[in-house]
């Protein structure tokens, strides 16, 4: 029997701009290497449909390269530019739309993430606010205030194209230590110039994919304080910090904030119970989308180690969701594991449950 907590929680609507979708469920971006030369093909094109047949409201897509020679570290990852790739995504997207989905591109550049010599153009230098990587010893180069420059048209540009394209909005990777990131962190951002201001950069490419876009195509904001080798990094070391930090992105013009944690269910400051999706809330009163987990009891490390996760409740997930801490949640693994994840749920039947060979096809 269907739960009506469950249908009444996830199962409701949620406008963002001009922007509906059919509930509260979200596709995760999770990379995936399956375009080769960058173009997303027939095979993509299915993969994010059989999500949106299975229910998915909003699908955010994997990440894809940004028209910057320095944005990629990998010829599968697709891309956002060149009439070829965007052609293959003007489809994917028309496949998502048939079966009743919304879908936005996740816009992303590496930066210091990037091995050096690797495609999509191995000439290409890493490159970062301050050439200091994340972890380990390997210097990069410092980025002049012309990379910046071309770097933020590059976003500007690829959200001019999804919306030409078809797309219903776009999300900008802010978060696990890529570029953008790698400018709000202080470990990575050392600039003594304008854009030592750690919120600059970020801010600059919301205000102009803005205005690429105009005023009702939304930006979705992905943040996070853990960093991929740097589980306890932060960007905000109090709930004030994050406030006065999103809040700038929110002038710029970002519309929700969909915060990165490895486990949803976790409080992000001491004296509250909020999660980090609970603070962008409150802290800016945009719509907020969670993360972390859902309905697994091992975050997504140990998936990819090989570590078998079994099922959890997630009336913790509906409780937080009926306080109003944020308004949709996205799932991951779960989405791998059976694409009728979001229809089995709203229905009272048990999903198929991820287990680590699903990351071997990724179909």
């Amino acid at each position: 029997m269907t739960d009506a907590r469950v249908t009444e929680v996830l199962g409701t609507p949620f406008s963002l701009g001009r922007l509906t979708v059919r509930n509260r469920i979200a596709m995760a971006p999770m990379t995936r290497e399956h375009s080769p030369g960058g173009v997303p093909g027939e095979d993509v094109a299915a993969y994010y449909a059989r999500r949106a047949a299975g229910g998915v409201g909003l699908i955010i897509t994997e990440g894809t390269y940004v028209g910057h020679d320095s944005a990629g570290t990998s010829a599968r990852v697709p891309r956002f530019y060149g009439e070829d790739a965007l052609t293959g995504w003007a489809d994917v997207a028309a496949a998502v739309h048939r079966e009743g989905g919304a879908i936005v591109p996740q816009l992303w550049h590496v930066g210091m993430a990037r091995e050096a010599g690797a495609p999509p153009v191995p000439d290409a230098p890493r490159v970062g606010p301050s050439g200091v990587p994340i972890t380990g010893s390997d210097e990069g180069t410092a980025m002049t205030l012309a990379d910046i420059d071309d770097v933020i048209r590059a976003f500007a540009d690829a959200a001019a194209a999804a919306k030409a394209r078809g797309f219903d909005g776009i999300e900008l990777h802010g978060a696990h230590g890529y570029l953008i990131d790698q400018f709000l962190w202080s470990r990575t951002n050392r600039r003594t110039d304008a854009y030592g201001d750690r919120v600059r950069f970020a801010a600059d490419i919301v205000a102009a994919c803005r205005a690429a876009v105009g005023p009702d195509f939304p930006i979705i904001f992905r943040t996070s304080q853990w960093k991929a080798g740097a589980f306890d990094a932060k960007i905000a070391e109090t709930p004030e910090e994050l406030g006065a930090l999103l809040g700038r992105l929110v002038d710029a013009g970002a519309d929700a904030f969909h915060c990165s944690t490895r486990r949803y269910w976790l409080p992000e400051f001491e004296g509250s119970d909020l999660n980090l999706a609970g603070w962008a809330k409150k802290l800016t009163g945009k719509p907020s989308i969670s993360v972390g987990s859902v309905g697994l009891d091992i975050e997504f490390i140990a998936s990819f180690q090989g570590e078998a996760a079994h099922a959890t409740n997630i009336d913790p997930l509906l409780d937080l969701m009926e306080r109003g801490d944020f308004d949709l949640v996205a799932l991951g693994r779960a989405l791998l594991g059976d694409p009728a994840w979001p229809t089995k749920i709203l229905n009272g039947e048990s999903p198929t449950l991820f287990t680590p060979a699903h990351l071997k096809s990724l179909t």
